[in-house]
């Protein structure tokens, strides 16, 4: 199985990560909806839609004001190349 930002980026939030005490579990570590991380060709993997994981050293919000933060993320890059193609994080409609 492929590893999910929060393997890889070693934020410790994952459950049972040096931080979930301090900082609690990823929600997209525990993301069982079809939307969020669970969502699309690269469903599992990714964590852009889903409020509340820590990139970049801080807290993130919607998808909406994520977005940003995603775009430039190292892994984000690393799965598409792996999956041989763009992401192309899309906003849901509101």
């Amino acid at each position: 199985m492929k590893p999910n930002c929060w393997e890889c980026l070693s934020c410790g939030r994952e459950p049972g990560g040096s931080r979930e005490a301090e900082l609690g579990t990823c929600p997209a570590a525990t993301d069982a909806s079809n939307e969020g991380v669970n969502r699309g060709r690269m469903s599992g993997r990714i964590c852009w839609a889903v409020a509340g994981t820590l990139c970049g050293g801080e807290i993130q919000g919607s998808s909406a004001r994520k977005r940003m933060t995603c775009l430039g993320c190292e892994f984000l890059q690393q799965v598409e190349e792996e999956e041989g193609e763009s992401f192309h994080l899309i906003l849901p409609e509101s």
